[in-house]
């Protein structure tokens, strides 16, 4: 069932287009994820999906309820955290989700919320005194304290330190594992990769593709490179010979391989046959960011 339905979606600025032609859907109970450049148009689709934008053209659907004409519905039943939100820096967390809950009919438990996400102890802390982390935590506390039904989360782990990035990770699934559908903004690969359950590529205002992350990762092609250096001295002939390699060099002591197919045993093979060990041995396949490249052409 598709919780979220946008179809030839047009959005401009005076002579500036911002979406051209967007059309994909979410599907109940998946983080989907929106994955592009800054400037290819993820935040203005995102806000004509929140009701905070009139779309020029085009059809949007949340749950059923146009955004543009359904706006109180549509705010009982969606939560959002948009990439350029803030609070006054003197609201403490707890003032800030005691707000919030009252805008809605069945607010979530605000007590609950806040050791749920980390942040019982920084309850009475203001919110310019909040870590990074924390701050983006309190943002996906607000965007649940509606007990939503559907999530829009844009850019969220920008500015945060890896420890950070990856907690936060953390929970955006244990918020899908609830039963939430959620839509990640994001022009962070990895964050991509490792979360989402399929993905719209958008450049230029468009939808280049819509695929699982590996699916996408799978149309930039199957190649393949190893980077090891042998224990002992190698013939790379020997190598080049192989039918799955494409292309051998050398780096000083180090051996690069490219190609494609079952590279890996076949290359390891060869070298146990000749007694010689592969240290530091490095294997890179093609990558979201690999298909991002080879379907966009923005590197």
């Amino acid at each position: 069932m598709a919780v979220i339905e946008v179809e030839q979606l047009h959005k401009r600025y005076g002579d500036e287009v911002a979406v051209a032609d967007v059309s994909f859907e979410v599907e109940q109970g998946e983080i989907f994820g929106v994955l592009g450049p800054n400037g290819a148009g993820k935040t203005t689709t995102v806000e004509c999906l929140a009701g905070l934008r009139t779309p020029d053209g085009g059809r949007v659907r949340v749950l059923g309820l146009d955004p543009a004409r359904e706006r109180d519905a549509l705010r009982q039943v969606l939560g959002v955290q948009l990439q350029h939100s803030g609070l006054p820096d003197r609201l403490r967390a707890r003032e800030a989700l005691e707000l919030y809950a009252s805008f809605y009919r069945r607010p979530a438990d605000v007590p609950a919320l806040l050791d749920r996400l980390g942040l019982t102890e920084k309850a009475g802390t203001a919110y310019k005194k909040l870590s990074g982390g924390q701050q983006q935590r309190l943002a996906i506390a607000l965007a649940m304290v509606g007990s939503p039904r559907v999530v829009v989360l844009d850019e969220l782990t920008t500015g945060l330190d890896p420890h950070a990035r990856r907690a936060t990770w953390e929970l955006v699934e244990q918020l899908r594992d609830t039963g939430v559908t959620v839509l990640l903004v994001t022009h962070f690969m990895e964050e991509a990769e490792r979360l989402c359950d399929r993905v719209a590529l958008i450049d230029a205002g468009r939808v280049v593709a819509v695929d699982t992350p590996a699916g996408l990762a799978a149309r930039a092609g199957q190649r393949q490179r190893l980077r090891f250096r042998p224990s002992a001295p190698l013939d790379v002939e020997a190598l080049r010979a192989l039918p799955e390699v494409t292309a051998v060099s050398r780096h000083g002591s180090l051996v690069e391989v490219e190609g494609t197919g079952n590279l890996v045993h076949a290359v390891t093979s060869l070298l146990a046959r000749r007694q010689i060990i592969a240290g530091d041995l490095r294997v890179e396949q093609a990558s979201l960011d690999d298909a991002f490249v080879s379907l966009t052409g923005n590197r």
